[in-house]
């Protein structure tokens, strides 16, 4: 098989089914101004025909508005309290929920209320009985897990690969995803808070990456896990996981090993390993354009052919799949109950630490 070949006909957006129409643009409320809204969603949405935010929401009216000057948005500024009490819902269709982990249920429950979209930042929430509880809020209305891999051009053209027999049936997976949290956040970062994170730092927030992405190029569900953990900073004092090393066994004798830390160098990798070649993508899980898809097979994998994808900005593309569905009428592929399989493997992983020992999802 030419990777090449299939790179040339694949079309990064293959999931697009509807023309974005800029004078009916889906509106977004964005909940929860941190860094990442700030910075990575809020630039995304403004690149993207066809969508727009049209409402801030923060601790305080007058922060939200501020943001909306700093970042030239041309958006309503209300606070949380306002969220929940309806203000300014006419004003948006969907709403974005990028709070801490354990914040997401109350949003999602009154967003379901109002009858709004709601594309909810991963994990899904901090534990899987308050997953558990969203998943129930927001039955009625569109609901998407933000997994931006799954419309990264990469990772989908890994997909097609092992779905058109590429490297035969897969034997194991292999994938880290690290970065220096206290470099990024300081050491108050709220994702070193297990009230707000969940049980711990690194898997929830980083080596969900790896599990889900396995899930989706592989179409296979995880059934069990195992796991270290180690915690030696005084930052991590509170968390078991300032350094994880994991398995998750997926259906069909598949195993993937992972490592996630949140102090550490930013770096991630993905290796799908199977009976006739191999796929890895170098790097992997960030915006970076510098990634690369390998493909190797033949004896001994002499044979290897590597593609590179035009830049995207993920988040864009995520948000604009997300209009998509909701333009077409179409299930979203990540919804609730996807985000919620994830929140039981990654308590399985941190109880697998804990215990020692295996523990099924």
């Amino acid at each position: 098989m030419d990777i090449a070949d299939l790179a040339d006909d694949f079309t990064a957006r293959d999931w697009q089914r509807t023309e974005p129409d800029p004078d009916d643009p889906l509106r977004f409320a964005m909940i929860g101004l941190g860094w990442w809204t700030v910075e990575e969603m809020l630039p995304a949405v403004a690149a993207e025909p066809g969508i727009e935010t049209t409402v801030l929401v923060s601790s305080t009216a007058e922060k939200a508005e501020r943001v909306a000057s700093e970042t030239h948005t041309d958006a309503v500024g209300i606070d949380y309290d306002a969220f929940h009490d309806g203000a300014a819902a006419e004003e948006y269709d969907a709403a974005y929920v990028c709070t801490p982990n354990a914040l997401h249920l109350p949003y999602v429950e009154t967003a379901s209320e109002l009858d709004k979209a709601v594309l909810c930042e991963k994990p899904l929430e901090s534990t899987a009985e308050r997953a558990e509880r969203l998943v129930a809020a927001a039955e009625g209305i569109p609901i998407m897990t933000a997994y931006r891999m799954h419309t990264d051009p990469a990772i989908r053209v890994a997909k097609r690969l092992y779905e058109e027999g590429a490297i035969g049936d897969p034997v194991a997976v292999q994938g880290h995803m690290t970065q220096d949290v206290l470099y990024i956040a300081g050491a108050d970062s709220w994702r070193l808070n297990p009230d707000l994170a969940g049980p711990g730092a690194s898997v929830t927030d980083l080596g969900i990456y790896p599990i889900n992405t396995a899930r989706f190029v592989l179409d296979r569900e995880p059934v069990a896990a195992q796991a270290t953990m180690t915690s030696s900073h005084e930052a991590f004092e509170d968390v078991p996981d300032e350094v994880a090393n994991f398995l998750i066994e997926y259906e069909g004798d598949v195993t993937g090993s992972y490592t996630a830390s949140q102090h550490a160098q930013l770096s991630g990798s993905l290796r799908i390993i199977g009976t006739e070649g191999e796929l890895r993508l170098e790097p992997a899980f960030f915006n970076d354009d510098r990634a690369r898809l390998h493909y190797r097979t033949g004896e001994a994998g002499i044979s290897e052919q590597t593609i590179t994808f035009p830049t995207v900005d993920q988040m864009q593309v995520e948000a604009a799949y997300f209009a998509d569905c909701l333009r077409d009428g179409r299930e979203i592929e990540a919804d609730a109950a996807h985000g919620l399989v994830d929140m039981r493997a990654i308590e399985a992983v941190y109880e697998a630490a804990e215990r020692g020992e295996r523990v099924a999802v």
